[in-house]
């Protein structure tokens, strides 16, 4: 059988867990060689290791996505370990919820810098290589797509309350899709998003009498969903339950493969059917 994704090489931030780890495992199954992402060093390379223990090749870049540098980094290590880049998915990111008038500055600018700011800079990283290399396929009448999929949210198309700054973040995502698809549409770049309803990951797990939480570079978030809300959230969606990250990844997966090269510039919601 033929692998969709063979000799493409893809960036996926956020990979060493959770949405983005399936996502990895998900396009490296299909023949991509990958560069893993993660804040931390152990569940990068514990990506990566699963990839080439199933075949496949893979390299891990670690370091967080709202780094100065970091952009410019991941790029080059696509470039300089696979030699080239075929397919962006801009995963990385979390949560830091509050209502408005508790909202810190500080909580407002992390969602923007993580969700926003980040997948512009590693976007704006990659243009250089992908106007060099569209325009050198175009001389060799070779027909040669490459795709972008920014990963958004329900709360970015339809808001959600405790949520401003991530809600803000996420449809600002949204944008940035749509003026790519324009402007890249030239060099035959796919740009869309994937707006994730209830995904059961750690960030959505239930919580129990002790709050879970992760540290971001030094800042303790809370994280998980209250049992009630959680189950309330869950009556809500005709499907009857929140999704699994494999069909997440699914849904980014659609996106990535020559059955998507005449959709751009769209947002997919993936959320069992909940509006």
């Amino acid at each position: 059988m033929t692998r969709k994704l063979e000799g493409k090489v893809a960036l996926v931030s956020g990979s060493g867990r959770g949405i983005g780890r399936e996502i990895a495992l998900k396009l490296a199954s299909e023949g991509a060689r990958v560069v893993i992402n993660d804040l931390d060093a152990a569940p990068a390379e514990q990506t990566v290791a699963d990839i080439k223990a199933q075949g496949g090749q893979a390299v891990a870049c670690v370091g967080s996505v709202t780094d100065a540098d970091f952009a410019d980094r991941f790029v080059k290590q696509a470039l300089d370990s696979f030699g080239g880049l075929d397919i962006i998915v801009n995963n990385a990111g979390y949560t830091w919820d509050n209502v408005v008038q508790k909202m810190s500055d500080e909580q407002w600018e992390a969602m923007l810098a993580v969700h926003l700011t980040a997948p512009f800079r590693i976007l704006r990283a990659a243009s250089g290589f992908i106007r060099e290399a569209a325009k050198k396929e175009a001389e060799a009448g070779l027909d040669v797509f490459r795709k972008v999929v920014n990963i958004s949210s329900t709360s970015g198309v339809y808001g959600n309350a405790g949520q401003a700054n991530y809600a803000a973040a996420k449809a600002g995502i949204n944008g940035l899709t749509k003026a790519m698809a324009k402007e890249w549409g030239r060099y035959k770049v796919n740009v869309n998003s994937v707006a994730f309803g209830l995904i059961m990951t750690r960030l959505t797990q239930p919580l129990t009498a002790g709050d879970a939480s992760v540290d971001i570079q030094g800042r303790t978030i809370a994280v998980g969903v209250q049992p009630d809300r959680l189950k309330a959230a869950e009556a809500t969606i005709p499907l009857g339950r929140g999704g699994t990250p494999e069909e997440a990844a699914g849904a980014v997966y659609m996106f990535c493969i020559p059955e998507s090269n005449y959709v751009s510039g769209q947002v997919l919601v993936c959320g069992g059917g909940r509006p």
